[in-house]
């Protein structure tokens, strides 16, 4: 009778644990747990949020959009995204004012893969609520020329060719842990210029935030999760360009465990977003 009691008393303990299956927890630098309204309530007293993301995972774009809804009530914004390149700027400029249509913006603009899926609400959002948002990235057919060829090869550019990046020369230090880390990841297969053609995004990010700043905003812009891990790459940039700005970072990791974050990913982020790993995927 005990032994059946017993039995009983832990199946009701697993199940009950069982159905705490959190899918993601937020982290402040030092390891400690923080809450969403903690975050939020940081990022609407900064001037730049760099939230970084894993491409293809769906809680990163979930709480992207309910960030953005949640800052938008208050403070005024200004958002903008790596997904969408300078040169495409009128076309988005467009759709947002509703004169063309998205089955026009699909054909004008190049769009991800998961634009429907993970960008699209974002934009839509921009659209209804009337806010600017801003294609930050370094159309991508330049950073291939760069990461074939060196800085050098932008200079040959037309003058328009130009004004879809950052200034040239661009600012460039190769002992930024991320460039470091890339050359070590990609090992002999790489050369010097993939952390250079890396840098263009970042540098042509940071300098078109920077551009498009506004007294008494927000600006929040969508990334991946590199270009602004450790404080580094955007952000490194954006103090480069503008020294004294405000900016908040928000990291995305995957983990087995979601209750504690591990010591790895300390220090990448002032709110680390630490997501399950076996969170579905978009793609």
């Amino acid at each position: 009778m005990k032994k059946g009691v017993l039995s009983v008393i832990v199946l009701f303990s697993v199940l009950l644990h069982a159905q705490d299956k959190p899918a993601y927890q937020l982290f402040d630098k030092n390891g400690k747990k923080v809450s969403y309204g903690k975050m939020l309530k940081a990022a609407a007293a900064t001037e730049v949020v760099l939230f970084g993301e894993y491409h293809n995972n769906a809680i990163c774009h979930w709480l992207q959009l309910e960030l953005t809804k949640d800052l938008d009530e208050v403070k005024p914004l200004v958002m903008g995204a790596e997904m969408f390149e300078a040169d495409n700027q009128q076309a988005v400029n467009r759709y947002l004012a509703d004169s063309i249509t998205q089955k026009q913006l699909d054909s004008t603009a190049r769009l991800w893969s998961n634009y429907k899926t993970d960008y699209k609400p974002l934009l839509d959002f921009a659209k209804e609520k009337k806010i600017k948002f801003v294609a930050t990235n370094i159309p991508r057919r330049y950073a291939s020329m760069v990461a074939k060829k060196g800085f050098e090869v932008l200079e040959t550019l037309t003058p328009e060719e130009k004004s879809w990046m950052a200034p040239l020369p661009m600012p460039y230090d190769a002992n930024l842990p991320g460039y470091v880390n890339m050359m070590k990841m990609m090992g002999e297969h790489t050369s010097p210029n993939m952390p250079k053609a890396q840098a263009t995004k970042d540098a042509t990010m940071g300098y078109f935030i920077v551009q498009n700043l506004q007294p008494g905003t927000v600006f929040l812009h969508y990334n991946g999760t590199y270009h602004s891990d450790n404080y580094d790459g955007i952000n490194w940039y954006l103090k480069t360009y503008q020294p004294g700005l405000k900016v908040m970072t928000i990291a995305a990791v995957e983990q087995k465990e979601v209750g504690k974050l591990e010591v790895e990913h300390y220090n990448k982020a002032d709110f680390i977003l630490v997501i399950d790993e076996d969170v579905t995927k978009t793609y």
